[in-house]
């Protein structure tokens, strides 16, 4: 865990976001908390971790997604020297979606 990142108030924000049950919810909160371009810059980097990890290459995931290089070198450094938080997630997503890897 990141030491810079946790406080009381990070506790707050990720005790909030475990109370959401749905997909509604999750709307209904998230378009309260953020901005339209922050919520599509994290659904971008998502969706780039999740080609990555599918392997994909980046001109394929930037002509799909339209994230920037650096965008996709970034999540690609997540992916790598990360905390595993994607992997997680993703892995948690298949295994609920009925996909194995």
């Amino acid at each position: 865990m990141n030491s810079k990142l946790k406080n009381k108030n990070t506790d707050m924000l990720f005790e909030a976001i475990l109370q959401l049950k749905n997909t509604e919810e999750c709307y209904d909160f998230f378009e309260d908390l953020c901005t339209v371009p922050e919520l599509r810059a994290m659904s971008q980097r998502l969706v780039v971790a999740r080609r990555l990890t599918q392997k994909k290459v980046y001109n394929a995931i930037v002509e799909e997604t339209g994230a920037s290089t650096a965008t996709i070198s970034r999540v690609n450094r997540s992916l790598t020297y990360g905390c595993d938080g994607y992997k997680m997630v993703f892995e948690r997503m298949d295994k609920n979606n009925g996909e194995e890897k």
